[in-house]
């Protein structure tokens, strides 16, 4: 055999050694608990032989506690690039068979240069995390390592879409990349995030709770808000992940994708003039008014276990992406929340970001009352809309299609938040408060206040009012909607709108 023939094996010998992870019994531990390996999901992940490995040879020096002994291959984590739908992504997938996926230094070190290129290139990058946390035999520098991580995630910050994929334990320091990203995904029983694990509680404070009911996909989907997605298993996530990149611009440069749309654009919508209930207090599903004004009735809802009393989800309309914030009437009355301002500002940000234009759906009665919304900071939560709206540039509709009372339909993205076109519907109800307690107040003394409130009602729970001040641009036949939205959205697309010169502002966190 030639020298060069020999080496060539070599090649081979190693590449077949990295390839194997922790080796075969760490692999079907791996599938024994419904999981994939971390090649196993990259390949499903990206387009068909497309992939592309770097530093596949990287090796860590670390010697401690034995660590000179330790092979690990790879360095327990797979990074390149490759495509979705034809388009550059950069990926790390983190490898449980070696070393439990456990972050050391040079680990750190190809997450960081995966995110490095992903920046240069302006492509998303997504991170699928499976992993035991920090190698606790490199010590500062596993430590220096998620800072550098956590740096590079706050520079990518409205550059490029970031997308954390939780598939496995996510615990202590390890989870503040993901919570620095865009989006998280969660699979059901087989992820947890948390910052201290239920052994830690239980020793500190006596509280007994599972590792699932701690920091499981259902958790952090449905009460804290701390994941935007959820998955019932390993393929269904990443069949949605590829899904959000195709609604999503590679950077903050690029305008939104536009796809072959096979929905008339014109299509009128009969149900949509029978949609709204006769009594004002009556609720409905909002998602059926989004559904016939979108096209093909498809929207991919963003955090829909989360503060369900708004709607938050992309959509596209006559082929272009756009981001919709929307009351949801079934809950709550639809009624603003902190949990609800919280998922819509930040909504409103990422959508603002990246060139997405808004569509705003209102029917809201009002932010909701009570003790515990005012100790728990309604008005620093509330006003993060206010700001989100004010501050963002991009596109925005506003469509009143029932109660936009008081400060909440401010908030909603009136006129006066920069609202580039407000489009009401017959239905509407623009006013101060609700007109039936505004009659009450303004006729209470009045022997005829019957006869008042009814009058009162007729001439202000309707969007004329605003109309006639310029507030609201036109006001439509409910089943027109679709078509005058897109003629809306086409007319903003060379839309060019500054702000003040400064570093930043200061969000009311």
């Amino acid at each position: 055999m030639s020298i060069t023939q020999d080496k060539i094996k070599g090649l081979h010998e190693r590449t077949a050694k990295v390839m194997a992870g922790g080796g075969q019994k760490r692999i079907q531990k791996q599938h024994s608990l419904g999981k994939f390996t971390a090649r196993e999901r990259i390949e499903m992940l990206f387009d068909a032989s497309s992939f592309v490995e770097l530093d596949r040879f990287v090796t860590h020096r670390c010697t401690n506690f034995g660590m000179d002994r330790e092979e690990a291959p790879g360095e327990g984590v797979v990074t390149g690039y490759g495509t979705i739908h034809g388009r550059l992504v950069y990926v790390f997938a983190q490898d449980f068979t070696v070393v439990g996926g456990s972050l050391g230094e040079m680990h750190a070190a190809k997450i960081c240069k995966v995110l490095d290129m992903a920046m240069k290139m302006g492509a998303p990058i997504i991170g699928i995390n499976d992993s035991g946390g920090a190698r606790i035999q490199e010590a500062v520098d596993a430590l220096s390592g998620y800072g550098k991580i956590f740096y590079r995630n706050t520079l990518a910050s409205g550059v490029i879409p970031q997308i954390s994929v939780i598939m496995g334990p996510c615990a202590g320091g390890a989870v503040y990349s993901p919570a620095l990203t865009d989006f998280i995904y969660m699979v059901k029983d087989t992820s947890q995030m948390f910052i201290t694990g239920p052994q830690v509680i239980k020793a500190v404070t006596g509280e007994e709770v599972s590792a699932e009911q701690l920091g499981g996909a259902n958790t952090h989907n449905a009460i804290s808000g701390v994941a935007h997605f959820i998955a019932d298993n390993e393929k269904a996530c990443l069949e949605q992940i590829r899904r959000l990149i195709s609604f999503l611009p590679s950077n903050n440069l690029d305008a939104v994708p536009v796809v072959e749309n096979f929905d008339d654009p014109q299509r009128i919508e009969e149900e949509l003039n029978t949609i709204i209930p006769d009594q004002s207090n009556q609720s409905y599903d909002m998602k059926r008014i989004i559904a016939k004004i979108v096209d093909c009735a498809d929207l991919y809802e963003v955090q829909p276990y989360y503060a369900e009393n708004i709607i938050t989800a992309f959509a596209r309309m006559d082929g272009q992406t756009i981001g919709i914030i929307a009351n949801q009437p079934k809950v709550m009355a639809g009624c603003l929340d902190i949990n609800a301002s919280d998922k819509s500002a930040r909504f409103i940000r990422y959508c603002d970001a990246f060139n997405i234009p808004l569509l705003n759906i209102v029917d809201v009665p009002g932010f909701l009352p009570g003790i515990s919304q005012e100790y728990g900071g309604i008005i620093r939560h509330g006003a993060k809309m206010l700001y989100a709206y004010s501050e963002a540039t991009v596109p925005k509709v506003t469509l009143v299609v029932r109660k936009a009372y008081g400060g909440s339909y401010l908030a909603m993205c009136s006129r006066d938040l920069g609202a580039d076109q407000v489009i009401a519907w017959p239905t509407a109800e623009i006013a101060v408060m609700g007109p039936a307690g505004a009659a009450n107040i303004i006729f209470k003394n009045d022997a005829d206040m019957t006869t008042k409130t009814e009058e009162y009602i007729k001439n202000f729970a309707t969007p004329y009012q605003a109309a006639k001040r310029g507030f609201v641009d036109m006001v439509i036949e409910p089943k027109e909607t679709r078509a005058v939205l897109i003629n809306a959205f086409s007319m903003l697309a060379s839309k060019r709108e500054g702000r003040p010169a400064k570093r930043h502002g200061n969000i009311p966190l």
